[in-house]
């Protein structure tokens, strides 16, 4: 908290034993986890941090997910569940959240719900829980006005479209009154 530089260097170390925490084993991969979990809820690492985790089947192998697990259950345990959920929430760091509760898509949704829900902090997910229930509806919103969209995109065209070929027609009828009419002149001529 004194000297900003240690906060830096904590955020290169988190950053690095991430993206190597396969190759550790399970033991050294808890007091890795812990020990972070102690500096973020002691505030000796910025919480931005956690943007480097992506939250999603595809993105976590079993030894990142195990870490995940075990930092989470430590800061609800050293914060609370509340707290934690207070500064999960927090509007200002919900960009640094986002991979963590991914809105993306309902799948990686439905993941981080499921997550967190069995390692025991499922109370973490009431935001992610509601933006799920609605998922369908803003896309209903979404498909309905994209729908919207092309329709008066088709009906312009029609309109453009009619307005050429009634010209096109009016050359067409005429034509044929114009040999109708070169027809009587000729039966006429024979009379």
């Amino acid at each position: 908290m004194i000297n900003k530089v240690h906060q830096e260097n904590f955020e290169k170390c988190f950053v690095q034993q991430y993206s190597m925490i396969h190759r550790l084993e399970t033991n050294k991969l808890r007091n890795v986890a812990k020990f972070f979990a102690h500096l973020l809820g002691t505030d000796a690492l910025p919480w931005h941090v956690l943007a480097y985790i992506r939250l999603t089947e595809e993105d976590t192998t079993s030894s990142s997910r195990i870490f995940i697990k075990i930092l989470f259950q430590e800061l609800s345990e050293h914060l609370g569940i509340r707290l934690l959920n207070e500064r999960l929430n927090d509007p200002t760091m919900q960009d640094s959240f986002e991979s963590i509760f991914p809105k993306d898509n309902p799948k990686n949704t439905r993941f981080s719900i499921n997550f967190f829900t069995s390692i025991g902090l499922g109370g973490i997910t009431e935001n992610l829980r509601e933006y799920l229930k609605s998922m369908p509806r803003l896309i209903m919103q979404q498909q309905k006005s994209v729908l919207d969209s092309d329709e008066e995109s088709e009906s312009s065209e029609e309109l453009s479209s009619s307005s050429s070929g009634s010209e096109s027609g009016s050359e067409s009828e005429s034509e044929p009154s114009s040999e109708s009419d070169g027809r009587h002149s000729k039966r006429r001529k024979r009379k």
